[in-house]
């Protein structure tokens, strides 16, 4: 079957046809021009749907979720507000067992149900393991993403609790050798948070080595600017020779030392081959409490990332949770934040929220060239800054070139 989709706008003005075989763009052709498309017509094997000039923008991505944590927000509040508050909030919630399985399989199923309505068809989610639990988070995600699996790609991190070093590290380090083989796709974990930074990096490396798979590594979650894991993550990929993928999520503290800091870290960081990904929504709410004036912003510095050759994709982060009340599992809603507070214009922001984390996760770009995955989202919106200004509920979501979600929305003034 080739798909036929009319009467698209780019983002770059033009209006064009796409038309899709095996998953793939075969062509983009001006909307006054006939398609190759057009000869198969015939044939009873072309199917054309008509976007009626909606803005189509490459499939979204969100590099760095919390399925397992979503949407429990009311039920685990977080008086403190920051991230110390929200593990106490949340360990304290699960030891009163509040997290069933049935329920966590139904949040995590709701929360991809929401990324993909607004468009978004690639996800790396982080999974609690350890600290108690074992891997019953893991489970439940699995289970979740079973419904999921010819709709979106879907990547698992193994959250280790901490401690993961020392005898008290025992039971999360046998939670993590436990998540790998029941096919968790990366090895995560909170080098700021244990007693031993250095011991956790190096344990991390040793079961992803074994396993043959990367990680992504929680990394410097907070704005003390003597807490440089990075650095750490860095200097230990290059010792080692780490062959695989790895990513450095959060980053915050980076933003809290010198500028002449920050570029020799994101040298290393480019040298290691890491990606960072930066959580503006999250960090914007958990971090700076502290500070009753100059409140810092919270966000990895980007352009310096970028600038040192440093792959940089951004996220959301937690959804309605006790890390995040906030949040409604749209990308445009994190690229509108990294325009207000990261100084991105939007063309930056949706490429870091489109493209970027598409080559972070390893799912092609999608350039609107032929070959390219055909993961589109079609908006009811005139450019990319209208899509991120008014967030259009009116959206068509594609995956490999089959539609995969559509909502639309309805408006009346009465008088």
């Amino acid at each position: 079957m080739t798909l036929r989709l009319t009467n698209a706008l780019l983002p770059d003005g033009r209006r064009v046809n796409i038309s899709v075989e095996q998953g793939r763009i075969a062509a983009v052709t001006p909307v006054e021009t006939p398609g190759p498309a057009d000869a198969t017509a015939g044939a009873g094997n072309l199917s054309v749907e008509d976007l009626g000039g909606r803005l189509v923008l490459p499939g979204l991505v969100e590099p760095h979720a919390h399925i397992d944590k979503a949407l429990t927000a009311d039920n685990v509040p977080n008086p403190r507000g920051d991230l110390i508050g929200a593990i106490d909030a949340w360990v304290a919630a699960a030891k009163r067992g509040q997290f069933t399985f049935d329920d966590m399989v139904m949040r995590a199923r709701a929360a991809l149900e929401r990324l993909l309505l607004n468009g978004t068809t690639a996800v790396r989610t982080h999974v609690n393991v350890g600290g108690g639990n074992g891997v019953m988070h893991l489970r439940a995600v699995q289970e979740a993403i079973t419904e999921f699996t010819d709709l979106m790609d879907i990547q698992i991190v193994a959250l280790t609790a901490s401690p993961m070093t020392g005898p008290d590290g025992a039971d999360n380090r046998a939670a993590l050798l436990e998540a790998v083989s029941l096919g968790a796709h990366l090895v995560g974990g909170c080098p700021h948070l244990d007693p031993d930074p250095q011991g956790l990096i190096d344990n991390a490396l040793r079961v992803a080595s074994d396993a043959g798979i990367g990680m992504d590594l929680h990394v410097d979650e907070t704005l003390d600017p003597h807490m440089l894991s990075l650095r750490l993550l860095a200097r230990s990929i290059l010792d080692t020779g780490f062959p695989h993928e790895v990513s450095a999520s959060h980053c915050v503290s980076l933003s809290m030392v010198p500028i002449e800091v920050q570029q020799a870290v994101a040298r290393e960081a480019a040298e290691a081959r890491i990606a960072v990904i930066p959580l503006p929504q999250t960090n914007l709410f958990l971090q700076g409490w502290e500070h009753e004036s100059a409140m810092p912003r919270g966000i990895a510095p980007i352009n310096v990332l970028r600038d040192a050759g440093v792959r940089v994709a951004v996220g959301a982060d937690n959804v309605q949770d006790p890390f995040n009340p906030m949040g409604r599992s749209d990308a445009l809603e994190t690229a509108s934040l990294l325009v207000m507070a990261a100084h991105q214009l939007p063309d930056a922001a949706l490429e870091l929220v489109g493209n970027c984390g598409r080559e972070v996760l390893g799912v092609g770009r999608v350039d609107m060239r032929v070959g390219d995955p055909a993961d589109l989202v079609a908006i009811a919106a005139p450019t990319v800054r209208g899509a991120m200004a008014d967030a259009p509920r009116d959206r068509i979501v594609y995956r490999r070139g089959r539609r995969v979600a559509q909502r639309s929305e309805t408006a009346a003034i009465v008088r």
